[in-house]
């Protein structure tokens, strides 16, 4: 492919929606230019719509609306993407009448669809609905010269999966809450560490390897479930690679990281921004040191952590551009001499926004 997306053209084809009551939603353009023999290629990543019934054919709008912007806006990008990456939690309480409306919104796009299992799509019927409209809760794939891999990474132990609750709604409820000490944290688990185990024996430590999860692939804060029990495990099987990048959802905020070869890069949600974990009064010091010290924007506005993204992976790592709704934009790259990811817009400590503690 000659063309590649650029930043101009993904910021104009999210100005159309600027003047709406909603934040221009986060889509993430990721452009691949690996040279040689690799052809290069855009796919498009939307996540975290939370569509949630209010009764019969009811819906909270500002997520339907996000979620529908987010696929017009994805239709208008030029060259059209290769495929679009859905990243976890369409629904919000994991109904039938929530996946088969954001389903229907998801069915307009005019690209091939992949999906990510996210919890809030999971603990109602542990995914049964999801997996007869659109298939293996874990999966991989070669896309011109890249090996993906996706992963259902929101799985937890059998007792508290089956044995805890009196219905399946207490189960979802109880998993769906963001402070609620009653959940549990997430893990890739023993089985699908041994299918992708077999999956990777089969790819040269040459190829770049991209991985799209649910969760962090990380340690993060285990308070607020931005965390995976079985993290070390499952880098430990990426670690032969020589380029790696563990794309996310969940989270709602800007977040990076670098872990040995593993590059860690989350995408902004269509539904709303959380406040990041070390702003919280609630969090205070429990929140783990990351091995990138990360420059936050300002988690206080609203909309902020919903805005564009454009993903460049020119070189195999990603340097992430950000479009943020009533926001500065910022960048953040992957710095060959540093070795990690970088910050460049909020990176010198004299730049950088003081912390805040509360709300």
């Amino acid at each position: 492919m000659s063309k590649a997306i650029t930043r101009r053209s993904a910021i104009a084809a999210g100005a159309a929606g600027a003047a709406g009551i909603l934040a221009t939603p986060p889509i993430s353009m990721v452009r691949l230019a690996f040279g040689g023999t690799r052809d290069d290629f855009t796919f498009t990543y939307i996540s975290d719509s939370h569509i949630q019934q209010i009764k019969g054919a009811t819906f909270v709008r500002n997520w339907d609306m996000g979620l529908k912007r987010a696929v017009a806006e994805a239709n208008l990008v030029t060259p059209e993407s290769d495929f679009v990456m859905f990243g976890g939690d369409l629904a919000q309480l994991g109904k039938r009448e929530e996946l088969d409306h954001g389903g229907e919104i998801l069915s307009h796009l005019k690209s091939k669809l992949r999906m990510v299992m996210g919890e809030h799509d999971y603990y109602l019927d542990l995914g049964e609905y999801w997996s007869k409209l659109w298939g293996p809760h874990s999966y991989s794939f070669d896309h011109k010269g890249v090996h993906f891999v996706v992963l259902n990474s929101i799985l937890t132990d059998d007792h508290w999966t089956f044995h805890r609750w009196p219905s399946a709604e207490q189960r979802m409820l109880e998993m769906a809450g963001l402070d609620n000490p009653n959940g549990s944290p997430f893990m890739v688990g023993d089985k699908q560490r041994a299918w992708l185990a077999q999956d990777l024996a089969k790819v040269s430590p040459e190829t770049p390897l991209i991985v799209f999860s649910h969760s962090p692939l990380q340690k993060i804060y285990k308070g607020w479930n931005f965390w995976t029990d079985d993290a070390e495990q499952v880098q430990a099987l990426l670690q032969p690679f020589k380029t790696v990048s563990v794309i996310y959802g969940h989270v709602h905020q800007i977040q990076y990281n670098q872990i040995g070869n593993i590059s860690f890069n989350s995408v902004m949600a269509t539904a709303w921004p959380w406040p990041y974990p070390d702003a919280y009064a609630q969090a205070g010091a429990h929140v783990p040191v990351l091995t990138v010290p990360m420059n936050r924007g300002d988690p206080f506005f609203e909309r902020d952590a919903t805005g564009w993204q454009l993903i460049d992976a020119s070189t195999g790592r990603c340097a992430l551009r950000y479009q943020l709704w009533d926001n500065e934009p910022r960048t953040v790259a992957f710095d060959q001499k540093q070795g990690r990811p970088v910050d460049l817009a909020f990176q010198e400590p004299t730049r950088r926004k003081p912390p805040q503690t509360h709300y």
